[in-house]
């Protein structure tokens, strides 16, 4: 990634001009105001990915331009996460030192969480032994020992260890309510905590006054699935990663929700399904039926490809479409199919990555009358 311009004082600038770039690229659909959601101006990153530099007897974290392809070292990254920042110097010191550790490492991993859980993935050219293994669950129990609630996990080629667990649990905050959240290593999850909750916040708000039934497309790990279960009767929900679906199970459970079921299948497929062009086995295998749904809502938060032409004329057929993304030029593709039988209602750009030209949006769109 290229350098990032952490500071503060640039925060409200960088955030106006995103704003004003949002609100002209979507002018033209007759949008409401927007709703704007700002970002902690640092340490807002639950997630860092830094190479390691060996130089000697020297080892540091290092970055790359992408633009220039210039090296340059890390010691603190403000974007990331105060965990993360705390636990950097520490992590590193203790494997300079030790051989096993260090050798023919080249890259770390970081994964954080609100709640005070991270988790450390360390790669390696070479293939690991049990030296790596003991010396491993010496360093994580010295850093827990300092503080940190650590899991750590060793990665080579073909090649995966895990002391304990390969996962974090994340508590995220919605209007008072608190929702458990498994969040695997190498699995998609919303990389700023704190926005996070704003996008839940604003989805529940969208969705509060709901009839009947929600169906979501690409749910993930249930992020927003368990999160609007209480504004429906039943939350039909379809994810194709099998992890994400694994994790998507435990949350629902985690969190004693009753009135959720996850679907492991793409939105293709389910489009397919919906329309009755043939029948999948794993919809019979999960006993659903789907002529029992009233489902009068659909949510989406499609990759950054967006939708399908043929998916997005089955989102047609719903009331209210609820759909966050994470491109908005794939965002503007599919409005200009869905405008034609739905209005925006409500329109929000949630800042999960400040100081980028990245930004999140969200739309409600309702049926025109």
């Amino acid at each position: 990634m290229a350098t990032l311009d952490v500071n503060p004082e640039h925060y409200q600038q960088q955030l106006a001009e995103k704003t004003e770039r949002l609100t002209q690229m979507f002018e033209h659909y007759n949008v409401p105001e927007l709703e704007v959601f700002e970002s902690p101006e640092q340490h807002y990153r639950m997630r860092a990915e830094f190479r390691v530099w060996h130089d000697g007897d020297d080892m540091y974290y290092a970055m790359f331009n992408q633009e220039t392809k210039e090296k340059y070292r890390v010691d603190q990254f403000p974007a990331a996460s105060r965990l993360i920042n705390d636990l950097m110097p520490l992590l590193i010191d203790a494997m300079k030192e030790n051989t096993a550790l260090r050798h023919k490492l080249f890259q770390v991993d970081f994964l954080s969480t609100l709640s005070g859980e991270i988790l450390v993935s360390l790669l390696y050219h070479r293939q690991l032994d049990e030296e790596w293994t003991e010396q491993a669950k010496i360093l994580k129990q010295r850093l827990n020992d300092e503080g940190f609630n650590l899991n750590l996990i060793g990665r080579a080629r073909k090649m995966k260890i895990v002391l304990d667990r390969e996962y974090v649990i994340e508590k995220l905050d919605v209007h008072g309510q608190t929702y458990i959240y498994q969040q695997v290593e190498n699995s998609f999850t919303q990389p700023n905590g704190k926005v996070a909750e704003k996008m839940l916040e604003w989805a529940s708000d969208c969705t509060q006054d709901s009839q009947g039934d929600l169906l979501e497309l690409y749910c993930g790990n249930g992020n927003f699935s368990l999160a609007l279960a209480k504004n429906f009767d039943r939350v039909l929900a379809t994810e194709l990663a099998k992890p994400s679906v694994e994790s998507a199970q435990y949350n629902i459970a985690a969190n004693n929700i009753d009135n959720v079921q996850v679907i492991r299948m793409s939105a293709e497929d389910f489009t397919e399904a919906m329309e009755g062009k043939r029948e999948f086995r794993r919809l019979k295998q999960a006993n659903v039926d789907l002529k029992s749904y009233n489902c009068n809502t659909i949510f989406v938060d499609p990759p950054r490809s967006g939708m399908d032409v043929d998916t997005c004329k089955m989102v047609q057929g719903y009331e209210r479409i609820l759909y966050i993304s994470c491109n908005p030029d794939t965002l503007k593709d599919n409005l200009d199919i869905l405008s034609e039988t739905h209005n925006v209602t409500r329109f929000a750009l949630f800042d999960q990555f400040p100081y980028t030209h990245h930004m999140e949006a969200g739309v409600l769109l309702e049926r025109k009358a």
